[in-house]
């Protein structure tokens, strides 16, 4: 593509050099002779800075919000939002792939990778290829790939859907966070379907969203400025009105757990203990028919969102309710309610609960499962919102037997002083707790811990393969320390 066809539509009055565009990249580090760099303005760069940078390494095309100081062979273009034209371009650069696909959308606080994840399994088990975009990274056929955030950034993401596509994939579900449509990511992405989990007060703070009704509004947009004509929502939120509002989609499917007057609900829900295996069992029904499942996933809450997988498969795609019912059986979701044995006879999940709502919601349903002991191993991340490690803390003095307080990505922030935040919800209560900041160390000193018929919850980490400490991405997974450090029990023995 050349210069001027990627930007004449943006800069109608502009000239422009002749070559054709290799890269369209926010990455000084990227940014060669056949190089569009967009200057971004980031919570800790900013892009315009790195404008020299980019020119020494043979760019010469600058989009920029403000004049860049810099050699006259180099052709800038100012506009107001580089952000939100660096989406435009990525679509436009890359073919407009969603154009060319169904693309389903889920937003929500809780559930969307539960949710996105267990779609793609019954898409992909009905013959229907489907890729994924979303917190456990990408996956489309043979491909899998890491993501840094759960929403990419625009040229990844657009990038990915033009790569799917060459595969021969033209179904993918997207998991799209409330920053990601804040921070224009989408932008430019067609989506035919939208599906709502639910909304709970989070990501707001410091360099996330000002107050809760941006956070709300931010999510509200994928129902309204998408395109979409099939929309899926969970009716027992009390946000789904206000998800709805001005949606102009042709098909809305209601889905509940608490009344059957919905398009598709949930009944007789029961937690299933076999065999060192956990999960909720329920009936999944529609006002035709219904037929029960069994998913190997703990918590009701998983309940709700294979209901709402299963109406955009059933509802949407048209998949009969007995595949989806017979596919979720066999369902796992990497990082979500993962249940490990142990040799003692106890029981270890590990599982992405990272905030206050979340964390309640998996010890809660754990506690249904009556272990001997609940102990859980978490801690907060670092340079971000106060209000989360009160109600992880909160959450935790609550439900928990024990709690073993940790680090969970601190970043540049002090882990102790995370750890202190977060230790206050247990200044009144009876539950005891230790301060342990090196989380491979505390892991081990939970193992050591248990006995049987105890569950020991890892949580916040999930399906991560790192850790953020200072200013370093180390990598750590805790699956692994979880089984060496049962590996070193065994060998003890």
């Amino acid at each position: 593509m050349k210069v001027h066809d990627l930007l004449r539509e943006f800069f109608p009055n502009a000239s422009f050099p002749v070559f054709d565009v290799s890269v369209l990249t926010e990455s000084s580090r990227l940014a060669d002779a056949g190089a569009v760099f967009v200057c971004i303005r980031g919570a800790r760069a900013d892009g315009h800075a790195f404008a020299k940078d980019a020119y020494h390494r043979g760019c010469r095309v600058f989009i920029a919000e403000s004049e860049l100081s810099l050699p006259e062979d180099a052709y800038v273009y100012l506009c107001t939002d580089t952000r939100r034209l660096l989406a435009l371009l990525a679509a436009k650069f890359y073919g407009d792939p969603s154009k060319k696909m169904h693309l389903i959308g889920i937003t929500g606080t809780k559930g969307k990778t539960t949710t996105a994840q267990l779609l793609c399994h019954i898409l992909n088990r009905a013959q229907i290829p489907c890729g994924y975009i979303g917190t456990n990274g990408i996956s489309y056929g043979d491909v899998t790939l890491p993501t840094a955030n759960t929403t990419p950034d625009a040229v990844t993401l657009q990038k990915t859907l033009s790569q799917m596509l060459k595969k021969g994939i033209t179904t993918a579900v997207i998991e799209v966070s409330s920053q990601a449509i804040l921070q224009s990511r989408v932008l430019g992405t067609r989506l035919q379907t939208s599906v709502f989990t639910n909304l709970f007060p989070d990501h707001i703070g410091t360099n996330e969203h000002p107050d809760f009704e941006n956070y709300k509004e931010c999510k509200h947009r994928l129902f309204t400025d998408f395109g979409v004509e099939n929309i899926v929502y969970n009716a027992d939120d009390p946000a789904a009105s206000d998800m709805l509002d001005g949606a102009t989609a042709k098909k809305l499917l209601s889905c509940s757990s608490a009344v059957t007057e919905t398009d598709f609900f949930v009944t007789d829900p029961a937690l299933f203990d076999k065999d060192q295996s956990l999960g909720i069992s329920f009936t999944l029904g529609t006002k035709e028919t219904c037929i029960d499942c069994k998913l190997p996933l703990t918590g009701r809450i998983n309940a709700c969102n294979a209901l709402l997988a299963a109406a955009v498969a059933c509802g949407v795609f048209g998949i009969p309710l007995s595949h989806v019912a017979n596919t979720l059986t066999e369902a796992r979701v990497s990082g979500r309610s993962e249940v490990l044995s142990l040799p003692n006879g106890a029981r270890a999940v590990i599982d992405y609960a990272h905030n206050g709502e979340s964390l309640s919601k998996l010890l809660s349903s754990l506690r249904e499962y009556a272990p001997h002991r609940l102990i859980v191993l978490f801690g907060s991340v670092g340079e971000r919102s106060q209000m989360r490690r009160a109600e992880l803390g909160q959450a935790a003095a609550k439900y928990a037997d024990l709690a073993i307080l940790t680090s969970d990505n601190p970043g540049v922030e002090d882990p102790n002083a995370i750890i202190a935040d977060i230790a206050k919800a247990f200044a009144d209560t009876s539950i005891p707790y230790l301060a342990i900041a090196d989380r491979e160390e505390a892991i081990r000193t939970a193992v050591n811990l248990t006995v049987a018929d105890d569950i020991l919850v890892l949580a916040g980490k999930g399906h991560e393969a790192y850790q953020l400490i200072g200013t370093q991405k180390l990598p750590f997974c805790e699956r692994k320390i979880l089984l060496e450090a049962v590996q070193g029990i065994m060998t003890a023995t």
